[in-house]
């Protein structure tokens, strides 16, 4: 049976795109994306909005660039995949869980910001960090290094 993860997501910036670079140079920018969805309710009344706060994670030269011209509040295009991580908690000795989402790829979405330095108003990026074409072609993405638990700054 073939297997698919992917996950495209459009939302705003919750907080400014964190970066960080593990002890061997790679780049690691962590942001935090919130997703509006907008329904009725099956029981019928008014109309209702749900926000999903979901984190996500850029490595190598988008990390770069997602921490130079993304701030808070800007919508962005996020195309990745989900990455579960698992944890001991060294407090009380649980094991801990959380998803989170692998950029491989992103694109600005909405008109210039004042604070863009400049930044493209809608060019997509791929993970290598050169602008693509509007319809991704075959995907020929690499996977980002392993990453010992000891690379790890955060």
């Amino acid at each position: 049976m073939a297997n698919l993860n992917k996950v495209m997501l459009i939302g705003n910036l919750t907080r400014d795109p964190e970066l960080k670079y593990t002890p061997k140079g790679t780049a690691v920018c962590e942001a935090g994306l919130a997703i509006n969805r907008s329904f009725m309710p099956t029981e019928g009344g008014e109309r209702r909005e749900e926000t999903t706060f979901v984190d996500v994670t850029f490595w190598g030269r988008t990390a770069e660039v997602v921490h130079q011209y993304c701030k808070k509040g800007r919508p962005l295009f996020v195309e990745g995949r989900l990455q579960l991580d698992t944890w001991e908690d060294k407090q009380s000795g649980q094991k801990r869980s959380r998803l989170r989402v692998v950029g491989e790829g992103f694109q600005f979405l909405g008109g210039r910001s004042s604070d863009s330095e400049g930044a493209p108003a809608s060019q997509p990026h791929s993970s290598e960090g050169a602008p693509r074409a509007a319809r991704p072609a075959p995907s020929t993405h690499q996977e980002p290094p392993p990453v010992d638990d000891d690379d790890v700054p955060f």
